[in-house]
């Protein structure tokens, strides 16, 4: 298979890199558009409300009315605030949010993403350093309401990262390769990994719906006690930064779960990418659907499952995989 990292770089390839990082970047921005419009409308049925419905048909383009306010609003920074550090803040937060996008494989074949032998290592070591924009931008705002946001939202990654990542040790162990395309080969030979690797499977749900902050773990945001978090004192583009943040990784992490569990693009009769945005979907709405059921949870309650609840769980699951492909595969 062709592949930008093993290819000479020249004139064409790298007009053609380019090209496809915008591609990427364009396709991005219309998943967080609309994953924004149908986490309103799908939490609004729930909820037995109409949800978005002036702007433009069914409300399909409200989104677009939201980013075009928050670009016309007034850029306010705060006079105690490190202007620096906080005009970086939303761009450290929301560029490797992005980049991990690079290796996904959204179909069979690599169009305009990079098949890379290390896929997953480049996953988490690049989502690992989200953290740092949220933590900047809680700390520069020089808000004590925007600093405890970010100082949980570091904790919280930092704990739930540790079985996040060895959730995704145990199908490593089942596919014997980092590359994210050999892991969907290997499914396509035979079961999807969510079958053998269940209890991972679950671990992998809990722990990144921790990662991005979401219902019941969204402590870091929780309006009624910290004022919308680390990001409080941000406004116009600048706290869009950070919204198109928040879904980029959201989608990001549905690519991730599709690609390593639920055999990515591979699928029967209709093409390899439908397939993959279709399992996407299904994580995304899966997320939709327990932010509109799930209370919050306490701080105390959230570090001691991840410590005490799920670690071990991990552990578990790691013997477990060695049994299973000691015995079974």
């Amino acid at each position: 298979m062709w592949s930008w990292s093993t290819h000479p770089l020249q004139w064409s390839s790298a007009i053609a890199m380019i090209i496809g990082a915008v591609l990427v970047l364009l396709l991005s921005l219309g998943v967080v558009a609309y994953s924004i419009y149908g986490q309103r409308k799908f939490i609004g049925w729930i909820q037995g409300r109409i949800g978005p419905n002036r702007v433009g048909p069914w409300g399909l383009f409200q989104s677009f009315a939201d980013i075009l306010k928050l670009l016309i609003k007034e850029d306010i920074i705060p006079d105690k605030a490190d202007r620096f550090l906080f005009l970086l803040a939303p761009i450290l937060a929301y560029v490797p949010a992005f980049m991990v996008l690079a290796i996904i494989p959204f179909s069979r074949h690599h169009v305009f993403t990079a098949d890379l032998s290390i896929g997953v290592l480049y996953y988490i070591a690049l989502s690992a350093i989200t953290i740092h924009g949220v933590m900047l931008g809680g700390w520069a705002s020089n808000n004590k309401y925007a600093l405890i946001g970010g100082m949980r939202s570091a904790a919280q990654m930092i704990s739930y990262e540790i079985p996040l990542g060895m959730s995704i040790v145990g199908v490593i162990l089942m596919s014997g390769s980092l590359n994210l395309n050999d892991i969907i080969m290997g499914q396509a030979k035979g079961w999807w990994y969510v079958v053998p690797q269940f209890l991972g499977f679950c671990i992998f749900m809990v722990a990144s719906t921790a990662e991005l902050n979401r219902t019941p773990f969204d402590l870091p945001e929780a309006e009624s006690e910290l004022v919308a978090g680390y990001h409080v004192e941000y406004s116009g583009f600048r706290f869009a930064f950070f919204m198109l943040t928040e879904y980029t990784y959201l989608f990001a992490m549905a690519g991730l779960a599709t690609t390593l569990f639920l055999g990515g693009w591979s699928g029967p009769w209709l093409p390899g990418w439908l397939w993959f945005a279709i399992k996407a979907m299904a994580y995304i709405l899966f997320q939709f659907w327990v932010q509109a059921t799930m209370p919050r949870i306490r701080a105390d309650q959230l570090m001691s499952f991840s410590w005490k609840i799920l670690l071990p769980l991990s552990l578990i699951n790691l013997v477990l995989t060695a049994v299973i492909k000691q015995f079974f595969f």
